[in-house]
């Protein structure tokens, strides 16, 4: 993962993935499926795992899931990220398949700091809402999380 000016971390879109940051440009969750069987699959790869299919599509997703893991970083392991400790970093799992599961920063707005959330508001099974941001220094859009009180 190449590095920002400040040192932060940005994703970079290979060709099975570039699909889903252009979604996420645009905020929108999308997550490939099979053309042929219909199954979710991510990440993103040439062939479904399940009925060995080339052909793909994406499917726009509800952007709703729950904290399926977590983590809170102290100290972080990067310098750039030490103003900003301790963080978050959770894998949501998708309303739309549990075996979908995507990681971010669960945040209280699309463009708080990292450490907006406090660490105690973090709970296995939790509801979330997907939000998009583009980080200072970052070409990339990434996904976010909220909690969702819905």
């Amino acid at each position: 993962m190449p590095e920002t000016a400040d040192g932060l971390l940005s994703p970079v879109a290979d060709d099975d993935g570039a699909p889903f940051w252009e979604f996420a440009a645009r905020g929108e969750l999308r997550v490939q499926a099979c053309a042929d069987c219909g199954r979710l699959r991510f990440p993103p790869r040439p062939c479904c795992p399940h009925c060995h299919s080339f052909g793909q599509e994406w499917l726009r997703m509800s952007g709703r899931g729950r904290i399926w893991s977590y983590v809170v970083a102290h100290p972080p392991l990067l310098p750039a990220y030490a103003a900003q400790a301790p963080y978050n970093a959770i894998v949501v799992e998708l309303a739309e398949d549990p075996l979908i599961r995507l990681v971010g920063n669960l945040v209280t707005a699309p463009d708080a700091p990292l450490d907006s959330a406090a660490p105690g508001a973090l709970r296995i099974g939790a509801p979330v809402r997907a939000v998009f941001t583009r980080p200072p220094g970052s070409t990339v859009t990434v996904p976010r999380w909220l909690p969702d009180r819905s």
